[in-house]
């Protein structure tokens, strides 16, 4: 009986929430925006960024017309310094993420001849204890540990111990699983 009636509370409550949202979309479709109206007039709002880029203060703006500083930052939001515009053709930074490497790579690589960047990224490593080996998180934008991978296929030769070339892979892995691959047709046609 109470899970019935959970039940059906749980259909009211989707079936309230489909008709709020279809309201909301409705509205839209008339041209209705949702949310708070601005502080600052749609008739003062381009004196208010003449102003401001004529070098007058947002506390000033503030007091002249009688709104707080916060709303005359949200006038004038993309003249600030701090705004920045993106270019819809540029692409997005690289952004660095924390990343298991097994100890047995991680020694592999101290010995290897690597860029200074690279040698940087595995001196900052902190080593964490489990198992029998141990694991060195590495924090690193996936252009270099693209690179620390490349530079680790040695331990998939034959003069590899059978543990290195499983820590190889599992960094691989583990690489894999953080790097977005970006040109899957090359892929494709690679393995055709």
């Amino acid at each position: 009986m109470v899970q019935t009636l959970a039940a059906a509370g749980e259909l009211q409550r989707d079936l309230q929430r489909e008709l709020t949202y279809d309201g909301l979309r409705a509205a839209e479709a008339k041209g209705n925006k949702g949310g708070r109206r601005p502080a600052v007039p749609a008739g003062q709002t381009e004196a208010v960024r003449t102003a401001y880029l004529e070098g007058e203060s947002i506390a000033a703006l503030a007091r002249n017309h009688d709104v707080s500083r916060g709303a005359i930052r949200t006038a004038v939001a993309d003249l600030l310094p701090e705004y920045t515009v993106v270019d819809a053709g540029t692409p997005a930074p690289e952004l660095s993420v924390v990343l298991d490497m097994p100890g047995k790579v991680a020694d592999f690589l101290r010995a290897a001849a690597l860029a200074p960047v690279e040698r940087v990224v595995l001196e900052q490593g902190v080593t964490v204890r489990g198992g029998q080996g141990y694991t060195l998180r590495i924090t690193a934008v996936p252009a270099i540990r693209r690179r620390l991978l490349d530079l680790c296929q040695a331990l998939d030769g034959a003069a590899a111990v059978p543990a290195q070339r499983k820590a190889r892979r599992e960094y691989e892995n583990r690489v894999n699983l953080h790097t977005p691959t970006t040109d899957l047709g090359s892929q494709s046609r690679s393995a055709t």
